[in-house]
């Protein structure tokens, strides 16, 4: 299994070659560094501890603190196991974007927004009472069950805490890894509001082909290139009268000297 660390920016849309237009996340995925490897003989199963995001010295603990001068970093914000992971690491090492490949398909775990207290219409997506004068019933929970077994059973739906849960989304589609600028574009939408963490990892449920998509890439034309394109317009445009009027001398002198 392959996972990285990663803060969701916004979101997007590109448009790919074929004509379609796809939404899509952006996540940047700043490199990860390897705090600690686990294995089998020592703690029982196999994962590495991957940190992302420094954190200042003042605010970290001893612990923390000499577990990142063992990785010769400094201290991360963020910490998060991957276990039975792919390839071989060593405290220390650095896990960039490019572990994921276009087209790959993953799954995407965050930290849904918190609602705060919310009642039933919102919560549960039931259905309000009527509205009219006399109605005793508008947003209320409803019916709490019959008269036996004389309590509220488990799992009735009723007003209280919403979101701000560990939500994951499975099968989205990497369209884009870039190393250079350190992003990936996801499609569809990710769980959690915007500079929040999210983990990547290879998606568990995955039986679809690796379907690599051509996005179409648009060229920014600075200030800069305007003016410069202006300049050499300009340049030969000036080229051209330039050439058109000793043109016209010429048939001038020309036609001078034939009336001699």
């Amino acid at each position: 299994m392959k996972g990285i660390l990663g803060r969701k920016v916004g979101m997007t849309q590109v448009n790919t070659k074929d004509g379609r237009q796809i939404p899509v996340t952006v996540v940047e995925v700043e490199p990860n560094v390897v705090m600690q490897v686990k294995t089998n003989e020592a703690n029982g199963y196999n994962a590495i501890q991957l940190g992302v995001f420094e954190k200042k010295e003042k605010n970290a603990s001893k612990a923390e603190i000499g577990n990142a001068k063992k990785a010769n970093t400094t201290p991360k914000r963020f910490l998060k196991e991957i276990r039975d992971y792919e390839g071989t690491y060593n405290v220390g090492d650095a896990v960039t974007v490019e572990v994921f490949e276009n087209g790959d398909v993953v799954d995407v775990t965050g930290t849904s927004k918190g609602k705060g207290f919310q009642g039933v219409i919102k919560r549960h997506n039931q259905s309000r009472g009527p509205m009219g004068h006399g109605s005793h019933y508008h947003r209320r929970p409803g019916s709490m069950g019959t008269m036996l077994p004389k309590r509220v059973l488990k799992g009735k739906a009723l007003p209280g805490h919403m979101g701000n849960e560990t939500v994951t989304i499975q099968n989205l589609e990497v369209i884009e890894v870039n190393a250079a600028e350190n992003y990936m574009l996801i499609s569809g939408n990710v769980p959690g509001a915007k500079n929040s963490l999210v983990l990547i990892k290879t998606a568990v449920k995955n039986n679809r082909k690796k379907d690599v998509k051509e996005i179409i890439e648009y060229e920014v034309e600075t200030v800069v290139d305007a003016v410069e394109t202006e300049v050499q317009n300009t340049e030969v445009v000036e080229e051209v009268v330039a050439e058109e009027v000793a043109a016209v001398e010429t048939n001038e002198v020309e036609a001078k000297e034939e009336d001699k």
